[in-house]
Parts: C-alpha cells; sequence; structure tokens
C-alpha cells in the first residue's frame, strides 16, 4: 500500500510532479495492500493463457486457405473437441496449482525486494530488467528442459507435455504438475536477481507467456515481429523439438538459440533444415 494519502503527499516525496503513468498507478493502487496487488498476477496469468491463444485456435479450426502455407505441420490436425480438451486441462492445472503458487509465493516476493511504490521505473529500466529476465530464464531452462528429457524426466514428468507432438497455443503450459513447479524456478530467478517494480514482474510473466504461446503456435508467420529478436527460436524452432518427441536431443532453449548452438544440441535440426533446403532447390530446378 502506497504511503501517502493524497496526490500531493507522493509529489512533495518524490520533489517533483507526478507523471500520468504515475497518477493512474497512484488512483488504482493508493488504498490496495501489496498483497492484493500482487494476487493481481493471478488475473493477468489467467487472461493470457485463455486470450492470447485465440486467434491461432481459430485458424486452426477454421483453415484458412492464406493462412495454411504457415502452418508448419499442415497434415497434424485437432478437433474442436481436442483444442477444448486441452484448454480444459490447462485451466485445470491453472486453478489447482498455478493459482495457489502465486498465492503462497507472496513472501518470497517481498523477501526479494519487489516494489510497488513510487518512482515508477524508467522504459529504459524495464527494457533492461526484462533483457536480464529473458536471458537468465533461457539460459537456466535449457538445463532443466535438457534434463527432463533424461529417461527417468520424460518418462516420469515431460512425456505429458510432449503428448502434442504439434503444439497450439493452448499446450504451452500443458504439462505434468511437477514440470509447472520446476520450471516456475528459471521464471523467478531473473527478477529475484534484479529485482524491480510491480508492473515489470507483471510485464516479464506477460511476456513469457505470449512467447510460450506463439513458440508453441504451430504456425511460422513472416510478419512476426520476432524475426528481427537476435536469437530467437521462434515457432519453426521449437515446433522441431516436439515433432521428434521423446527422443530429441535438439532444441531445448525456451527462447534463445545460443545455448543449443554452444553445447551442440541443435545439430539435429540445422541438419534437417539444410536437407529441406536442398530438396526444395531441386524441386525448383526441376520445375525450371
Amino acid at each position: 500500500m502506497l504511503p501517502y494519502q493524497t496526490l500531493d503527499e507522493a509529489s512533495d516525496a518524490l520533489g517533483r510532479n507526478l507523471t500520468y503513468a504515475e497518477t493512474l498507478w497512484f488512483q488504482y493502487s493508493a488504498r490496495k495492500s501489496d498483497y492484493f496487488l500482487y494476487c493481481h498476477t493471478i488475473l493477468l496469468l489467467f487472461f493470457v493463457f485463455s486470450v492470447v491463444p485465440l486467434p491461432l485456435v481459430f485458424l486452426e479450426l477454421a483453415r484458412l486457405g492464406g493462412f495454411e502455407r504457415f502452418k508448419i505441420q499442415p497434415k497434424a490436425r485437432l478437433s474442436s473437441a481436442q483444442v477444448f480438451r486441452c484448454y480444459k486441462d490447462v485451466m485445470r492445472m491453472f486453478f489447482f496449482v498455478v493459482g495457489p503458487l502465486q498465492i503462497v509465493s507472496y513472501p518470497s516476493i517481498r523477501m526479494i525486494g519487489i516494489r510497488t511504490g513510487f518512482p515508477l521505473p524508467s522504459g529504459w529500466e524495464i527494457f533492461a530488467q526484462l533483457s536480464v529476465y529473458f536471458v537468465v530464464e533461457d539460459y537456466s531452462n535449457y538445463w532443466i528442459h535438457r534434463f527432463l528429457h533424461n529417461k527417468w524426466g520424460y518418462e516420469k514428468i515431460h512425456r505429458v507435455h510432449h503428448e502434442y507432438t504439434a503444439p497450439i497455443g493452448f499446450a504451452a503450459p500443458y504439462a505434468h504438475w511437477a514440470e509447472v513447479l520446476i520450471l516456475g524456478i528459471p521464471s523467478f530467478l531473473g527478477p529475484a536477481m534484479v529485482p524491480g517494480h510491480l508492473i515489470t514482474f507483471w510485464l516479464w510473466i506477460a511476456l513469457r507467456q505470449i512467447e510460450a504461446i506463439e513458440t508453441h503456435s504451430g504456425y511460422d508467420f513472416p510478419w512476426s515481429p520476432t524475426k528481427y529478436i537476435p536469437f530467437y527460436g521462434g515457432a519453426e524452432y521449437h515446433d522441431y523439438h516436439h515433432y521428434v518427441g521423446g527422443q530429441s536431443q535438439n532444441n531445448f532453449a525456451s527462447v534463445f538459440t545460443y545455448c543449443d548452438y554452444i553445447y551442440g544440441t541443435d545439430k539435429g535440426y540445422r541438419y534437417q533444415k539444410k536437407l529441406f533446403q536442398k530438396v526444395n532447390h531441386y524441386y525448383k530446378a526441376s520445375a525450371s
């Protein structure tokens, strides 16, 4: 809860007028406890999981001709009943695992120093912290994901996530409850190392989930803005990992590609991609 009763008190404490964003934040959060504000994270996750995949689900079910060429595995299709079952299973996990986890994790949020007060972070501060969060999460997630592909980890836990060999957006958080808990650690490491404002934390949670939905979408759109992010994996990159399945020892990274390249766990993917390029070149040459 903010320690100010009025906007003037907040301005006096800062020694300047509040920005428009700070005014909005004051009007919304001034009389709300920090715990109540943190619980908004649950609603944010529910909104992202429920709404962001909808356009992709529409494309999956409608099978619009203009978008079919962007589907990575065009022969793999899910029915509306299968899509709904996936969403239902994810929401069950959300209500019984993710939601309670968010509620009980509040003491750790206070301990690492995520704040709710003034001043609000600048755009550059948010960008710098989010960059750290993505890099830290990507590196630590790589090793956990790689561990989950050993015989015990895959058979006992990770095989659930690989039930979708041709993933859809709703399948991004579809996993065993233990995997949901384990992979929550990499997401928390960045904010623990570089704590910021609660708004930055919300942005991080939303962007990470949106990224996961995009990489599980099953579609590779050439106009996606993520194409301009250096070393970004994307839907095609992660789709290969699901296509190969339990035997996959490739493309473990969650966001970027540098870990797979450094540790040699993208060789199968790169070999297949070169092979497809040669085949396409051959067919184009034959046609001309």
